[in-house]
């Protein structure tokens, strides 16, 4: 089934027949130089592919395993960065946020509003979401089918028609361990919403190191590929230009210098999928 398209930015829009779109950047905003940084040189491997790309990275990570865990720069100044990254790039950028209050203040800047995945189900965040007007890119919980997605549909369409895409990032398997259903693809695109494969956090593993969040880096590539094959309207990346070194979340995050040869092989099996669909 065909996904109805949403808008993001002028001239960029996921689903139905837009191309395939791009969302990447560092986990998290570690200096409004690596931001500005990371986002110059993303923007240069996607603009001569002619691949739409937004810009994130997360201004408080308000679910971190420990209280010692890196944060960010906090709310007010982690936007303040973005919206340099986006006057500077001119990429549209996004971010997630925590509380409903803060949605009105995220859509100020950000251009795709982000749910995070333990909050999906959390009725107050969606509807101050909704209500911004901004897109909405939904992931996913850990804990939920892919058909439970539809209420969360429902309750965002409650406000407002349309602007709904949802992203797919694993699924809880055991302890410390998730899986991909990629039955989960075209389940949720029947739901006529735009579907993002989240291919960083696919691979973590939840707490996996004590006192943080591990993951298995090999793997994001081989998912990567197989989501483009069922057949994506966008991916997610978290990258880096030297996740060993990372704050937050550096052993799901792919190598900035290994990028642009990924994204040649997805758009390659990106036109392959979409000339059998």
């Amino acid at each position: 089934m065909s996904s109805s398209p949403i808008r993001i930015a002028d001239g960029i829009e996921a689903g139905g027949n837009a191309p395939l779109l791009i969302i990447a950047g560092p986990d998290v905003v570690e200096s409004e130089s690596h931001a500005l940084r990371m986002a110059r040189a993303l923007a240069e491997i996607a603009r001569p592919r002619g691949v739409p790309l937004v810009f994130k990275a997360s201004v408080d990570k308000a679910n971190r395993t420990s209280v010692q865990s890196f944060r960010g720069p906090g709310f007010e100044e982690g936007l303040e960065v973005l919206g340099r990254v986006k006057d500077e790039t001119g990429l549209p950028v996004t971010t997630d946020f925590h509380v409903p209050a803060q949605a009105a203040r995220a859509a100020e800047v950000v251009d795709l509003l982000q749910i995070p995945a333990f909050l999906c189900r959390q009725t107050d965040m969606l509807l101050a979401a909704a209500r911004t007007g901004r897109p909405l890119n939904i992931k996913k919980g850990q804990f939920i089918a892919p058909w439970d997605t539809k209420p969360i549909v429902d309750k965002v369409h409650s406000v407002r028609d349309g602007a709904v895409m949802l992203t797919e990032r694993g699924a809880t398997f055991g302890y410390n361990n998730l899986v991909v259903d990629f039955r989960s693809l075209p389940r949720m695109r029947a739901l006529g919403v735009p579907v993002c494969f989240d291919a960083t956090h696919s691979v973590q593993l939840p707490g996996g190191r004590g006192d943080a969040s591990g993951g298995e880096r090999e793997f994001i590539a081989h998912l990567a590929r197989a989501a483009v094959a069922v057949g994506v309207d966008a991916l997610f990346f978290e990258v880096h230009d030297a996740p060993d070194r990372a704050p937050c979340d550096g052993p799901i995050q792919y190598p900035l210098d290994e990028f642009a040869a990924l994204l040649d092989v997805l758009l390659g099996l990106d036109r392959v999928a979409r000339s059998s669909r």
